[in-house]
């Protein structure tokens, strides 16, 4: 083989684990291809990302709620308020394990 093919070859080879490399990189990040070869992001969520939005929502619910209650000072819905959030403070990732 002459020295020009050699060149060639391991061009061709490093060229390879770069792309490998790359679309690698791009899954990890949720960067997606389309046909034309453009990127965008992507919607890639695992369960535990959707379990966590799920848990910001409902504390996102509970922290309306408390803004605009009005700011009664009626001690049964104090209560109540107090336990939702101690509730969702008991179910944060991390906590008793």
């Amino acid at each position: 083989m002459s020295g020009w093919a050699i060149v060639a070859v391991v061009a061709i080879v490093v060229w390879g684990i770069v792309q490998m490399g790359k679309a690698r990189h791009r899954a990890d990040r949720g960067i997606v291809t389309d046909e034309r070869g453009n990127e965008s992001f992507g919607q890639a969520r695992d369960a535990e990302t959707e379990q966590e939005i799920e848990d910001l929502r409902e504390r996102i619910k509970v922290l309306e709620r408390i803004a605009t209650d009005g700011n009664s000072l009626d001690a049964q819905e104090t209560k109540r308020i107090a336990a939702e959030i101690e509730a969702l403070r008991d179910k944060q990732p991390g906590k008793g394990e």
